[in-house]
Order: C-alpha cells, then sequence, then structure tokens
C-alpha cells in the first residue's frame, strides 16, 4: 500500500484502490488533495498494468465535497484542477464504492466514474444552493442522466439528502450492498470487468453517445466498428469459448 497525502493507494492484480482518507474532518477534498487525486488519476490512466480503479473512503463518511475552510483560508485562488473531469476523461474504467454520505462535490465525482456501487449506509446530496454557489464539476449536466431532471431539480434546490434505498431507485447507483460487504463487492466486480483495449472504446462509445441522438450514436458505432484495426478472428473465437465456458460455471 502506498500512503499519499491524505489517499491511500493500493494494487492488487490490475486493480487500484483509491481510498480517501480525511475521516477526521468528513474527507473533505482541500486544494492540495484535489490536485493530487487528479495528477494520481492520470498516472493511474498511463499505468498499463491497472485495468480497474475503485474510488472509496475511510468511514463512515465518503467525502463532504470541497473542504470549504480551506477555500476561504485561500480567498480568490481556487484550483484550476478538476478530478471529476479528469475522472471522466479517464479510459481506465473506475468503480465508486460509497460507503457513507456523498455531498456536493463528491457527488459530482461519484457521478463521473464508470458506475456506482452503494453501501446501505450510503446518502447522497447537493448541498450547492444551500451555500449560495452552483455546482462546476458537472453535477447539473451528469445527475439528470441520471436520475432526471425533476429529481435532479429535486435535490438541487433543497439539498435534502437521497438514501441508498432510493438512490437505487432512482437509478443513481448500480448496487446497494451491506455495508460490510462494500469493498469485496466492488473487488469482485472489478475482477469481472474485461482485460481487452475494448473496455476504454466501449465506455468511450457510451460517453459520446450521451450527447447524440439515437441516429447519431447508432452511426458513430457502427463507424467505430468499421473502422477498428485490432479485430482478430482467432482470438475473437478463442475469446467467445472462454466466456461461453465462464458463463456456464
Amino acid at each position: 500500500m502506498t500512503q499519499l497525502q491524505h489517499f491511500q493507494v493500493c494494487d492488487d492484480d490490475g486493480v487500484r484502490t483509491i481510498t480517501i482518507d480525511r475521516p477526521e474532518v468528513k474527507n473533505a477534498l482541500t486544494k492540495t488533495m484535489r490536485d493530487g487525486l487528479c495528477d494520481l488519476l492520470a498516472a493511474t490512466d498511463a499505468d498499463s498494468s491497472i485495468g480497474v480503479v475503485i474510488i472509496t473512503a475511510v468511514d463512515p463518511v465518503f467525502s463532504a465535497g470541497v473542504d470549504f475552510k480551506d477555500i476561504a483560508a485561500a480567498g480568490a485562488e481556487s484550483s484550476v484542477m478538476n478530478p471529476a473531469r479528469a475522472l471522466r476523461e479517464m479510459a481506465t474504467p473506475v468503480i465508486c464504492a460509497v460507503n457513507g454520505a456523498c455531498v456536493s462535490g463528491a457527488l459530482e465525482i461519484a457521478l463521473s466514474c464508470s458506475f456506482v456501487i452503494a453501501s446501505d449506509r450510503a446518502r447522497f446530496a447537493d448541498t450547492h444552493a444551500r451555500l449560495g454557489v452552483i455546482a462546476g464539476w458537472g453535477l447539473t449536466a451528469l445527475l439528470p442522466q441520471a436520475i432526471g431532471v425533476r429529481r435532479a431539480r429535486q435535490m438541487s434546490i433543497t439539498g435534502d439528502f437521497v438514501d441508498a434505498t432510493t438512490a437505487l431507485a432512482w437509478g443513481l447507483v448500480n448496487e446497494v450492498v451491506p455495508h460490510g460487504s462494500l469493498r469485496d463487492r466492488a473487488i469482485e466486480i472489478a475482477s469481472h470487468v474485461a482485460t481487452t483495449a475494448a473496455v476504454g472504446e466501449v465506455l468511450a462509445l457510451y460517453d459520446c453517445g450521451q450527447s447524440l441522438t439515437i441516429n447519431e450514436a447508432l452511426t458513430v458505432e457502427a463507424e467505430a466498428a468499421r473502422d477498428r484495426r485490432t479485430f482478430d478472428p482467432a482470438a475473437f473465437a478463442a475469446a467467445g469459448r472462454t466466456t461461453a465456458a465462464r458463463q456456464r460455471t
């Protein structure tokens, strides 16, 4: 395990787990932490030995978002580095394992991951409007995509928490698991992620398709499949046999 400033980084069999470790202040993210996380994500994406990333936090909170005390101390100076954008730019799939309260900037981080697994203790809130500011890391674009614009409006202008069960029903998270099983489930899912180059290409197509009409998205997919240079019929057949065998077990 590598210990960075307020982050634990653990690599195991191609899976890198990044754990936010500042529980004394609800894992709030300082400017230094935000910049460090962006650098870490870029380095991770460039590391061919890492196939999947898990982002989680030390209990009992996932993160309260940006550290407002840090911003107050810095005055007008703020980080131009955006961890949510850094996540969206990654080709490596990222699983967000939310272990507790996930608020504002932390919610934008979760929304920017490939998908979200939540503990039954997880709660989600957007408190930007309560603080008299607006989101800057993509929340007003990403939250409606996840849960619909009416529910997004409700979350953002009330600042009320949504519990894990509601988050699952609304489509904000993929799964809710018992708190003690969260990391094991995230690691289990990570172990199921394919190890081919197609993973990054598929994620890129999904990201691109969100801003297109259905016909445009179909065209982009068809063109990507047509132009792909890495297709190997023999390898495809071998992978098909392996996949079929896996499905029978």
